[in-house]
């Protein structure tokens, strides 16, 4: 099953290149909608083989070029001999499969392009990907973004899957009028798919209790922070949903997109974000929930990046940075100084994002990339603040964006 999502995302890592010698590419007609790839409209281009890399060329008008690898294109043709649509599954005998891969010549017809390879198959206009972009945002955007109407996302698919895209591309989805009493973020995980369970449990209440086992569960500032940094698959995305808030002064959120911050230094300061992206941290929690006693450990950086470059995920908690670190010694001080501009910056009032929730409002937010925290509220656990959370996996989430588009939209990525 796995064949069916490699074909899928690896468009979005092959090559994009300027090719300096155009006498080096067989030239053919324009056409329109060519390739369906992750720009943002499609445009017409020319089509051109290069024959010294073996290499399908596509120039874009935005004087950008594509180039896709001759053994790829033969590998992932989606004809019924190649591929199976009722398992969506490659079935491509590869005992039997050349890696020297040649075209005979291209054919276009009705705004399509089939490739006609010299071993006598022919393969038509296949070439898709989604990539899901995103959009990073400051204090002065975050005003911008839609609220979503909870009743509408539990019975309209189109407006489940605006509230989905919206997580995926800003990373941030603030919904309101849920209806009063506890339980409502386990309807909405459902909605979408299933509640990813922790140590935790599968909901959990953020509320001032004696003898905390967590921080949250004090009266006191949450700094900011995601949640689970000790976990190597952590859940992807938060949903809190405020069930009684405190009446007097305290107890905001507090929001920072993450990746916003990770491109900033990257931008501005990229040995900070080298030191941020390099250097592995020990995060840990040590404790018990209802009885369940845990001792979670994991080793990453603050900042983790894909083998592309692209920001992926945000680790960063106080409380649960251990205080073992395996760095040389003549680094800790650097790496202190770094991680002190990281978070000086997401404190910065051009980034952070203050408000309060109403009872019967939630904040949903993705979990591997934006910081999230509480101001102070009450005292000597007087006064009464009462929100509950469970989380969602991404990969349960955009699978739902995929089957939604497929139903409401005719999108079969």
């Amino acid at each position: 099953m796995a064949a069916k999502y490699f074909i899928r995302n690896i468009t979005s890592c092959l090559s994009r290149a300027t090719i300096s010698s155009q006498n080096a590419i067989k030239q053919f007609p324009y056409i329109t909608n060519f390739l369906l790839s992750n720009r943002q409209v499609s445009t017409a281009c020319p089509v051109g083989i290069e024959e010294k890399r073996n290499r399908l060329v596509v120039q874009w008008k935005e004087n950008l070029t594509d180039e896709y690898p001759l053994v790829w294109l033969r590998d992932n043709c989606q004809c019924s001999a190649c591929f199976d649509q009722s398992s969506q599954s490659r079935t491509i005998n590869f005992s039997q499969f050349q890696l020297n891969q040649a075209l005979r010549h291209l054919t276009i017809h009705d705004n399509n392009v089939e490739v006609h390879w010299v071993d006598g198959h022919k393969s038509q206009n296949w070439l898709k990907t989604n990539k899901a972009p995103y959009t990073t945002w400051d204090a002065d955007c975050f005003k911008s973004l839609p609220v979503f109407d909870f009743n509408a996302i539990m019975k309209e698919d189109n407006i489940l899957l605006d509230w989905l895209e919206t997580l995926g591309v800003w990373g941030v989805g603030l919904i309101k009028d849920a209806p009063h009493g506890l339980g409502q973020v386990g309807s909405l995980a459902k909605r979408v798919a299933f509640v990813r369970k922790t140590h935790y449990g599968e909901e959990f209440s953020v509320q001032a209790k004696a003898d905390a086992t967590n921080v949250a569960y004090t009266q006191g500032y949450l700094q900011l922070h995601t949640d689970l940094p000790y976990y190597e698959y952590k859940p992807g995305i938060n949903l809190l949903h405020c069930h009684i808030q405190y009446k007097g002064n305290g107890g905001d959120s507090l929001l920072t997109d993450g990746f916003k911050i990770a491109e900033k230094l990257r931008e501005n300061d990229p040995e900070t974000y080298k030191c941020l992206a390099e250097t592995k941290v020990t995060w840990s929690d040590i404790g018990q929930e209802n009885g369940n006693h845990f001792h979670k450990i994991h080793h990453a950086p603050v900042i983790c990046e894909s083998d592309d470059g692209t920001i992926r995920r945000i680790n960063y908690s106080q409380p649960q940075r251990d205080s073992h670190m395996a760095v040389p010694i003549d680094q800790v001080e650097k790496w202190y100084r770094a991680l002190k501009k990281f978070y000086d910056l997401a404190t910065d009032a051009r980034y952070l994002i203050e408000f309060k929730l109403k009872p019967g409002e939630l904040v949903t937010f993705d979990n591997l990339r934006i910081l999230h925290g509480r101001t102070a509220f009450g005292e000597n656990l007087k006064g009464e603040r009462h929100v509950q959370g469970a989380y969602l996996d991404w990969d349960e989430a955009r699978s739902r964006i995929r089957v939604l588009k497929a139903k409401l939209l005719g999108n079969k990525e």
